[in-house]
């Protein structure tokens, strides 16, 4: 950076989430009978003085009259200021001590909570100008200096005029009176910062709109703690996942969209041209073609067990890291399976229904318990082991299959095939993946294995039953109870109606894919998968990705991350480092794991280097997708 630039930046709602006085009312206030009322008021004050509506001076003494603040709440004032500081701030911490010299905190708040909580990320004491309380004898705030510039219209303007920095100046703030800097010829440019609070009349103003810090970093090419702004990076959320995971992915800077519903490969093939990160549940298809439109997309969050929505193959040679929630609803899916064994072999769904047709149906006949009754499991994982565990606590016996080896829990007992468990099993329940060899797993041959009389069910996917054959077999008697909460086609929103051969048909429970819809489930879900998104694109991490090899890797201070994609052929990390080698950089740490299809390498190397190196290192034959992390 050249010496000649200057940074002025705003304090509340821009260095902190919030505006001090707001935070002062909950604190003076606390056991005032009206503070609800005086809370209103306060933020009404606030914001007419922020839009340039009611004069700066009476803004202020209007405020303080309401609050009636004493110095011992200006302590616990500044212990909460300093919690919230704006998310993009904390991020770049380095370039408060970096720019130190040419950083000013200018604001029309107070010195007594500023200052404790901007001197902590490197703000030179000297540099913040701010306005000052009066006392009275009892430690009661009275009122201001009113000879500050900065209790005045115009003061910021007024400040900057007599400090007559020698050189450029950047005005970063939220308010009108930071743009009355600009206005007043004593900034080059003013930057409306919307992190926390959005003004139109401001907005209108600004030079630049600018949703973080390291967008301002970005834009005049200043020392950052990340290469690109989060605010660039677009992410897409489909089908109502929960608000959880918008908040989560808002906080850490991130542009977001969210859709109730899901999208048709036509739609999301347009949509997808600028999107960074997609987020999905299960009716929405990320095809090839969708695909071949991503050019940004770095992942794909599947906010629910399966991936079978999602071309991984397509996604892997694209580049493309899917993660998605193998373990947050399992214990949603589980009871759900549980209720629905119990209520089928009770017989209860067509009891309900006559009740409802006002016959009183009072009879025993066909009503069992489910305690001493055999259990078949068919796909043992996270769900299906699971669900062992609790069946066995309600008296069941328990008897599992799995194409793969799996560790029986309890006393649940290993079928050596698929027909072993049909023969024998009383309830059976589906608990498989969505991978395309379990199309009509179970159909008509299948069907004529299992006992007179049994009770089946599927929570796992739709086309892994031959829909026609269950019904058959309903009509016939062979399945004296179903519970469906998956189908071969689903509606792709509320809106739509939901067409199949198994409505109408008796002791039938039939659910709109909602094994893992409660309400815990969707909070995990929305917890857990922006956080390995979040992990990805923060530090490189692939954990529990489903189509990228693993990697969990450290957090990384004073070097550049670099990330290599490519094609899994063999010498491609000898190239990388022949490049590094011959441009004299030197390798911090370097990670290396592969698959199937594709090789990932993180080399973390010093902080100085030739911009060159990025050239070569992107055109590596074989490179899939290349980014600097920091």
């Amino acid at each position: 950076m050249t010496p000649s630039k200057y940074f002025v930046i705003d304090f509340d709602s821009t260095f902190t989430k919030v505006e001090a006085f707001d935070a002062l009312a909950e604190i003076s206030l606390k056991d005032h009978p009206e503070k609800e009322s005086i809370k209103t008021q306060i933020a009404e004050i606030t914001n007419q003085g922020m839009d340039g509506t009611l004069s700066l001076r009476e803004s202020i003494e209007k405020r303080i009259q309401l609050l009636s603040p004493e110095k011992k709440h200006l302590a616990q004032l500044v212990n909460h200021l300093k919690s919230v500081v704006s998310e993009s701030f904390k991020r770049n911490k380095d370039f408060f001590s970096t720019y130190a010299d040419h950083i000013y905190i200018i604001s029309n708040g107070f010195h007594e909570f500023i200052e404790p909580v901007v001197v902590e990320f490197g703000v030179k004491k000297e540099n913040i100008l701010a306005n000052e309380f009066q006392y009275d004898a009892n430690g009661k705030i009275t009122g201001f200096d009113k000879n500050n510039p900065l209790s005045s219209n115009n003061g910021k303007a007024e400040q900057l005029k007599r400090l007559n920095l020698p050189g450029d100046v950047y005005v970063i703030g939220d308010g009108y009176t930071d743009y009355e800097i600009k206005h007043s010829g004593l900034a080059n440019k003013f930057y409306a910062f919307t992190e926390n609070i959005e003004r139109e009349n401001v907005l209108s103003k600004a030079d630049h709109i600018t949703p973080s810090l390291d967008e301002f970093l970005y834009l005049n090419k200043l020392n950052t703690a990340i290469s690109y702004p989060k605010n660039r990076i677009n992410v897409l959320l489909l089908e109502g996942v929960h608000p959880v995971a918008i908040e989560l992915m808002k906080a850490e800077g991130f542009t977001i969209e969210s859709y109730p519903a899901g999208l048709d490969e036509d739609e999301l093939f347009e949509k997808i041209k600028n999107v960074s990160v997609l987020g999905i549940r299960s009716k929405t298809q990320v095809t090839a073609r969708v695909l071949e439109n991503a050019n940004r997309l770095m992942a794909i969050g599947a906010f629910c067990i399966g991936t079978n929505q999602i071309d991984l193959k397509a996604a892997t040679k694209k580049g493309v890291a899917v993660f998605n929630a193998p373990f947050s609803n399992t214990r949603s899916v589980v009871e759900l399976a549980i209720a629905e064994m119990i209520m089928l072999i009770r017989g209860i769904p067509d009891k309900s229904n006559k009740m409802h047709q006002g016959q009183w149906d009072k009879s025993a006949k066909g009503s069992f318990e489910v305690r001493g009754k055999k259990l078949g499991i068919i796909g043992y994982g996270n769900i299906g082991a699971q669900l062992s565990v609790l069946a066995e606590n309600l008296g069941m016996k328990v008897m599992y299959y799995d194409k793969e080896e799996k560790l029986a829990l309890g006393n649940a007992v290993k079928c050596k095939t698929l027909r072993e468990l049909l023969n024998a099993a009383d309830v059976i329940t589906l608990h498989v993946d969505g991978n395309e060899r379990n199309t009509n797993l179970i159909g008509s041959e299948e069907f004529s294995q299992m006992k007179k009389g049994v009770v089946f069910l599927n929570l796992s996917r739709g086309h892994v039953v031959d829909v026609k054959a269950l019904r058959e077999n309903i009509l016939n008697g062979k399945v004296a109870g179903s519970a469906i909460d998956v189908y071969p086609y689903e509606p792709i929103s509320n809106n739509e109606e939901f067409i199949s051969e198994l409505r109408g048909l008796p002791n039938t429970i039939l659910t709109p894919h909602i094994g893992g819809s409660t309400l815990e489930a969707q909070e995990n879900i929305g917890t857990f998968v922006p956080g390995k998104i979040t992990d990805y694109i923060n530090t490189g991490s692939t954990s529990n990705s489903v189509n990228f090899p693993n990697l969990t890797l450290p957090i990384l201070e004073n070097a550049h991350r670099l990330i290599h994609i490519h094609n899994n052929v063999p010498g491609i990390l000898a190239r990388i480092n022949q490049i590094l080698a011959a441009n004299d950089i030197n390798i911090v740490g370097q990670y290396l794991k592969t698959n199937e299809h594709i090789g990932y390498v993180i080399t973390d190397i010093n902080k100085e280097y030739n911009k060159e190196v990025i050239k070569e290192l992107r055109a590596i034959e074989h490179t899939i997708k290349f980014r600097v992390l920091y």
